[in-house]
């Protein structure tokens, strides 16, 4: 089976053997962190794409660095693969009859299936993954700052060029019924 993964510090390509790969980047990892603390917040499973949405916060401590740890949240979104595949669905219409004893069997009697992950990708917010690298949170807080000046040129930018978004909306648009005073007031 295929499988790859997508992290946001290196990736996993697919390949005839990939598996042994993945299995050498969680072996690093092992002996980079032989104790990562890991909990999961929440599950949510998308049955008719196979895929599973874990939200997961963990601390990552680094043995070679003395009291270094990186507490983060972060979310894994896995692509499942079913093994054995079910079989095709019969397609019901209305002439099947709802009291037959036949319908709605075919799903307790088909075999249980494996879910084998297909693939990885670990989505970390900009703050999140610099806590990896971030001795005492530096890079955190110039990221804070970044994110902070970066929200008032958003600000001041909606301010001075909001008529470009009102000529978008309204003539562009063709929504004619604001005028400039209603489209101002929001």
């Amino acid at each position: 089976m295929l499988s790859t993964g997508k992290r946001p510090n290196y990736g996993e390509p697919s390949f005839e053997g990939s598996r042994w790969l993945i299995w050498c980047i969680y072996r690093w990892y092992k002996i980079m962190s032989p104790r990562i603390d890991l909990e999961i917040d929440g599950i949510a499973f998308d049955e008719k794409n196979l895929t599973l949405y874990v939200n997961i916060h963990q601390i990552f401590r680094i043995w070679i660095i003395p009291f270094y740890k990186a507490p983060v949240s972060f979310v894994t979104v896995l692509k499942l693969v079913r093994y054995p595949p079910l079989p095709p669905q019969p397609s019901y219409s209305a002439s099947i009859n709802p009291n037959d004893s036949q319908n709605g069997s075919l799903a307790s009697s088909s075999k249980t299936s494996l879910f084998f992950i297909q693939s990885q990708n670990d989505l970390y917010q900009a703050n999140e993954f610099f806590k990896f690298f971030s001795a005492f949170g530096v890079l955190s807080g110039f990221l804070l700052v970044w994110q902070f000046a970066a929200t008032a040129l958003c600000v001041l930018g909606a301010g001075l060029l909001w008529p470009v978004s009102w000529v978008e909306q309204n003539v562009i648009g063709g929504n004619s019924q604001k005028s400039i005073g209603e489209a101002a007031r929001g």
